[in-house]
C-alpha cells in the first residue's frame, strides 16, 4: 500500500465526471487500497478515486460514530438517491464540512439527512446502504467528487468569494496542485 498525493481545486480530474468501473481488476484492488491508506493518513472520513487523480467511479468511506462504531467500505460505480433537504440555512455548527482537495478549510453546506446508495463491492458483489446524518453527508461528499463536483461548487455566493479568495491566495485552481498526506501540513 501507498500514500498518494491528493489533487487540490482547479486539477482537471476533480471537476470532470468519472468513468464507470469496467472490470474489478489488481490495478483496481492495488488503488483502493492505496486510497485506504491515503484516507487514513490524510486523515479523511472519504476519499474519491479522482481526488487521487484517477478519474473512476470508486470511493472508499471509514467513519466511527459516537457509541465508537466503526463504519467502513468501499463503493464502485455508486447510485444515489436522497431524501430531499430541508429548506433553509446550514447550521454551521452542525453542518459544517471539509474536503481533503480544499484542505484545512470548513463550511456549512445543507445537505439530505437520508440517502439510498447502490453499489458493487470489491468482490463484485452488490452493496446497498441506507444511512442518515454524518454517514448520509459522507455518502453525498463522496459521490459529488465522481460527477465532477467539490462541495465548495455547492457553496452559498458569500462562501464561494471567500473560498475563491483562498484558492488564489493558496497557489491552488490549476491543473496539478496536490498534497501529500503525512508530508504537507493539511487537513480536510
Amino acid at each position: 500500500m501507498a500514500v498518494l498525493p491528493i489533487r487540490i481545486i482547479g486539477d482537471p480530474v476533480l471537476h470532470s465526471p468519472a468513468s464507470p468501473v469496467e472490470e474489478i481488476t489488481d490495478d483496481v484492488r492495488t488503488l483502493v487500497a492505496d486510497m485506504f491508506e491515503t484516507m487514513d493518513t490524510a486523515p479523511g472520513v472519504g476519499l474519491a478515486a479522482p481526488q487521487v487523480g484517477v478519474p473512476l467511479r470508486i470511493y472508499t468511506y471509514s467513519y466511527t460514530d459516537d457509541d465508537d462504531q466503526p463504519w467502513r467500505g468501499v463503493l464502485i460505480n455508486p447510485v444515489l438517491w436522497m431524501v430531499p433537504l430541508e429548506p433553509g440555512e446550514p447550521d454551521p455548527e452542525l453542518e459544517s464540512e471539509g474536503c481533503l482537495s480544499f484542505p484545512g478549510e470548513r463550511f456549512a453546506l445543507r445537505r439530505s439527512d437520508r440517502v439510498h446508495v447502490t453499489a458493487t463491492d470489491l468482490d463484485g458483489l452488490p452493496v446497498s446502504i441506507d444511512v442518515d446524518g454524518w454517514r448520509a453527508r459522507i455518502m453525498q461528499h463522496e459521490f459529488d467528487h465522481l460527477d465532477g463536483i467539490l462541495y465548495v461548487d455547492r457553496l452559498s455566493d458569500g462562501d464561494w468569494k471567500t473560498v475563491q479568495k483562498i484558492t488564489r491566495k493558496r497557489g491552488w485552481g490549476r491543473p496539478g496542485a496536490s498534497w501529500m498526506p503525512g508530508v504537507d501540513d493539511f487537513e480536510g
